[in-house]
């Protein structure tokens, strides 16, 4: 994060009035919303220019079933945070290609927050705090990897 707080966030959500909808409640949260995709290329455009803290990314876009191929990319090459947003639960691939987890649409405002705490307590401190209501978190936030010994 660069300077203060502010997490800088990109949103991937071809919907243009639930992409405006959650520009205001990030803005409102205190994060930075570096820019807005409605498809693949538009989504690592964003995220070469911008280095986002943090992608909220839909599952489905009009380019096809994308979200994951982007949420591996901003992962393994700009080091974001992924929440994948979706209707379709069922379409979010097993290993969650690298996104700490999902909510599922329609979601309010206070569920949103509590994700972006707990997204926000994962990039400053890479700790797991209280997994928010109606957030799916990634299977892989909570297994351990097998050459870890348990303590």
């Amino acid at each position: 994060m660069t300077g203060g707080d502010g997490l800088r966030v990109m949103i991937v959500e071809d919907q243009a009035l639930l992409a405006m909808e959650l520009e205001l409640i990030l803005l409102d949260a205190g994060c930075e919303v570096v820019g807005v995709a409605v498809d693949t290329r538009g989504a690592f455009d964003v995220a070469a220019r911008e280095k986002p803290d943090l992608a909220l990314v839909d599952v489905n876009l009009m380019d096809g079933m994308t979200g994951p191929q982007i949420a591996h990319r901003l992962v393994a090459e700009h080091g974001a945070a992924v929440i994948f947003l979706t209707a379709n639960p069922e379409q979010i691939p097993d290993g969650f290609s690298g996104a700490l987890g999902a909510v599922c649409k329609p979601f309010d405002e206070q569920t949103l927050r509590a994700v972006i705490a707990f997204a926000r307590q994962f990039i400053t401190t890479r700790t797991v705090g209280t997994t928010p209501r109606r957030f799916r978190l990634a299977p892989w936030l909570t297994t351990p990897p097998r050459d870890v010994a348990p303590h």
